[in-house]
Parts: C-alpha cells; structure tokens; sequence
C-alpha cells in the first residue's frame, strides 16, 4: 500500500514535466508570432494621405449624383417644366449633399509649391462658347505638378465652387417653376458648368494625384 503514493507522485511529475516540454518551444515562439502579426497589421506608407484623397473624392460622388438627378429630371421634362413639390424636393437633395461636402472639404492648405520642382499641366483643348445668356464660367487656377500631387490653390477653390453651384441650382430651380424654357436652358448650362468647376476644384484643392493625360495636340483633337 505504500507503493501506491509514490507511483502517484512519480505520475504527477511525470504529467507535469510533459507538459512543460510542450508548453516550452510554443512560449519561446510567441514574441516571434506576435511581431510578425503586427508587423503583418501595419499600414501602408502615406495611407492618411491616400484616404483623405479617396474620402474627397467620395464627397464629390455625394454631390454629383443629386445633381445629376436634378438635370436629367429637367431635361426629361415638357419645356423643362417641373411641379413646385418635385423642384423643391430634389433642390433639397442637392442642398444638403452640397452642405455636406463642405462640412468635410479640407481646409485651403499654405502655399509653397518650389518653382524648381513644380510644373504646369498641360493646358486642356478650348472648351466650345456657351450660350450668350449663360453666365459666366468661374475660372479656377491652374493645378501643377509638385511631388506627384497638385499643388495647393492660393484660394478656397473648393467652397467657392459649392457655393457657386447651389447658387446655380437655385436659379434652375427657379426656372423649372417659371414656365419660361429659355430661362431652363441657361440655368441647365449654369448648373453643368458649375458643376464641372466643382470637380476641377476637387482636384486642385483637395491635393489629389495631377491628371496624367497626354499632351493634347496642337489645334485641338483631329477628327
């Protein structure tokens, strides 16, 4: 009857050496494991930057869908002619994605583009003349070229050109409700321009990549 504590405690240690052979090589590999995991989890050089360029982007998605709506139903229309509830349901979605897009617009970042690095796109082919009773187009500065992002507008590019747009809608919603078709045409034409400018503002004030198109040739493309 003695023997049998013995062979007990003799099983325990037994037991419990085992289990601190096994134990040991996976304790000894976990500092390994962890920092490859977490090198595994970090993130990719500039990603603050490629985010903020993606989230503009996004925005002005956010925008150009309400407007685009806003046209399609005017020029689908009889004379361009909307009922006032319809008119002033999609002006109000157009309103709050513009007033949305400019609570998130990043701020006019300081100029300081070096002169040595920067350079001058390539000017775009001359745009055809818009009709006499359009108003005029906003123009903005031109983008350069500075580390492969656009250089920083002097302005606030990006707020001037949302303000400019709901102001343009507004006068085209004022025009579908008039009943005066030549009034819708030139509001449309406000409202396209405007919203171009938008887009154009996007790229310049929101530092996105330079557009990498090809130098248009001389005189405008051949037919």
């Amino acid at each position: 009857m003695r023997g049998l504590p013995a062979r007990r405690i003799a099983s325990t240690a037994l037991c419990a050496t085992l289990l601190v052979g096994l134990a040991g090589p996976a304790a000894v590999a976990d500092p390994a494991r962890e920092q490859a995991h977490a090198v595994s989890r970090a993130p990719l050089p500039d990603a603050d930057a490629l985010l903020a360029q993606v989230k503009g982007l996004s925005d002005l998605g956010g925008v150009i869908t309400p407007v685009t709506d806003l046209l399609n139903t005017v020029l689908k229309a009889d004379d361009g002619r909307l009922p006032a509830a319809q008119a002033s349901e999609l002006g109000a979605a157009v309103k709050d994605a513009i007033a949305r897009a400019a609570a998130t617009a990043p701020a006019s970042p300081s100029t300081g583009t070096s002169a040595s690095t920067a350079t001058t796109l390539p000017a775009a082919p001359t745009a055809p003349a818009l009709p006499a009773t359009a108003a005029p187009a906003t123009t903005l500065p031109a983008p350069t070229r500075n580390g492969g992002a656009t250089g920083a507008a002097p302005a606030d590019v990006i707020g001037d050109a949302l303000a400019a747009l709901q102001k343009a809608i507004d006068e085209l919603i004022k025009a579908v409700t008039s009943g005066d078709a030549a009034q819708v045409a030139a509001a449309v034409t406000d409202s396209v321009t405007s919203l171009v400018n938008t887009v154009a503002a996007t790229l310049v004030g929101g530092r996105l990549p330079a557009p990498s198109l090809p130098t248009p040739p001389a005189g405008g493309p051949s037919n």
